[in-house]
């Protein structure tokens, strides 16, 4: 089952949970990552989505599990994918249940 309300981008999880009451600045957060200033302001600010890589640097950084932050951005791709469904799909027809033929 899908929200109805947008899932927060793992980004701003990440800005707001971890890097702001840390008290790192973005820059400070990027080179612990090790990843750039640029990459690290384009995810916080949701301009991308977070990778699997990411999601391990973060992981590691944080001492949480890659999983949960890439559950986040599941959540949200699903959220966004579920608000334009395609008109054209038709149900497959109810058969009786495999194995019993």
């Amino acid at each position: 089952m899908v929200k109805k309300r947008k899932p927060t981008h793992p980004g701003e999880v990440l800005l707001e949970d971890v890097i702001k009451p840390s008290g790192l600045s973005v820059a400070e957060a990027a080179k612990d990552l090790g990843i750039s200033r640029k990459a690290l302001y384009e995810l916080i600010n949701g301009k991308t989505s977070l990778s699997p890589q990411m999601a391990v640097r973060i992981g590691e950084a944080t001492n949480t599990s890659p999983e949960s932050w890439l559950n986040m951005q599941i959540k949200l791709d699903l959220w966004k994918a579920m608000q334009h469904k395609p008109a054209n799909i038709i149900s497959f027809p109810k058969k009786a249940t495999v194995g019993n033929k």
